[in-house]
């Protein structure tokens, strides 16, 4: 198992224990309720575990979301109830904190739960605000042209049609010319997509639609993925191209999740070939994840798009993401090419948001002339 794979597993373990301690110690109850209360919030995170050791789709429905919500919300919980607590310890060491508030406090553990639940109450309310973020670029164009883009559905048994109707609704309010997708339409499983006919509800985009895949959509597993987007008119861009008659080409990378993907200049290469010359036409370029982005410099690529970092979903995952990624969030510009890397209009896991934001992209192009 890789490094990254044994963290992502130990350090809730960690947590756990150290989170399960301290609400054993704060709780002032008996010890059979306290059991109880430390023995849910584990059977919460061992919910986590089961979702990806026995998986989902042996489940009934209505299960396998439960099992999801519960068990995915649970790990960004703990992160932040680890956080409260280490803080609380600390305030005790400097004695800001009465000792006497950590251990059998009525006060302590009404702080604590009221503390968390307002928190979650807003993260989840945030979540479900999708801010519009517009960009406005001369362009060599026929004519103005509208463009929505968008990152990280993660379609599943969290974000269900019901969530991609909105979305499709927001799209079509935009009267777009044009829909461009960068990856993780499906989240971990593409049953959930095919039982409630989302593809149904991409056919009532009013535009046509264009996308990249994501490290998810290989996940969730490659043919039956390409099926459902050959069923819903989501044409797939894979190490290839489309040019359109207004002056705008849009060029998709396979996810680097395919090592046999090719390189930005073998694609760019391929389209000199056949007559595409970029130098007449606006590039878009469609990248999921936000590596090498020197890559598109070096291209010649007028504008990037990419998704996957989520902007680390919640604080402080965000200034983790920033260490990692030369732009993890926003925008950017290296020389002439300009980048735009989108926290994702849908999300992995639990549907909170804290620090970060859902989002889609509107850019308009208008003749430089």
């Amino acid at each position: 198992m890789k490094l990254w794979a044994l963290l992502f597993f130990a350090l809730p373990l960690l947590g756990c224990a150290y989170v399960g301690w301290h609400v054993w110690r704060i709780l002032p109850l008996a010890n059979v309720w306290r059991g109880v209360m430390v023995g849910c919030m584990l059977a919460c995170f061992a919910l986590f575990v089961a979702n990806f050791m026995i998986g989902l789709d042996r489940l009934p429905m209505w299960l396998a979301r439960a099992m999801y919500e519960v068990g995915n919300s649970s790990l960004i919980v703990l992160l932040y109830l680890v956080m409260l607590f280490l803080l609380l310890d600390l305030g005790r060491l400097l004695h800001l904190v009465p000792a006497a508030f950590l251990h059998n406090s009525v006060a302590g553990a009404w702080s604590v739960a009221g503390l968390m639940t307002a928190l979650f109450f807003y993260a989840n309310l945030h979540y479900y605000n999708k801010v519009r973020e517009e960009m406005v670029f001369d362009a060599p164009v026929q004519q103005e042209m509208k463009i929505v883009l968008m990152s990280d559905l993660h379609l599943g048994y969290h974000n269900t049609r019901a969530d991609l109707a909105k979305w499709v609704d927001m799209v079509n309010a935009e009267k777009p010319d044009l829909v461009l997708i960068a990856g993780d339409i499906v989240d971990m499983s593409v049953r959930p997509l095919i039982e409630e006919r989302m593809a149904e509800e991409f056919r009532r985009l009013q535009a046509p639609v264009y996308a990249t895949l994501g490290n998810h959509d290989y996940y969730a597993g490659e043919p039956r993925s390409e099926q459902f987007y050959r069923e819903s008119g989501i044409r797939l861009l894979r190490d290839s191209a489309v040019t359109f008659p207004c002056g705008v080409t849009v060029i998709g990378r396979d996810d680097r999740t395919n090592p046999h993907r090719q390189t930005l200049n073998s694609i760019v290469a391929a389209m000199n070939s056949r007559g595409q010359q970029r130098g007449s036409t606006f590039t878009i370029l469609l990248d999921h994840q936000p590596y090498h982005l020197e890559e598109a410099q070096a291209a010649g690529i007028n504008f990037q798009f990419s998704g996957h970092t989520h902007y680390g979903q919640v604080w402080p995952i965000s200034w983790i993401e920033d260490l990692i990624y030369e732009d993890a969030f926003g925008p950017l510009q290296k020389g002439n090419t300009r980048y735009y890397v989108s926290s994702g209009i849908g999300i992995w896991g639990g549907k909170f948001r804290i620090g970060t934001r859902s989002e889609y992209v509107v850019l308009r192009l208008r003749n430089k002339k």
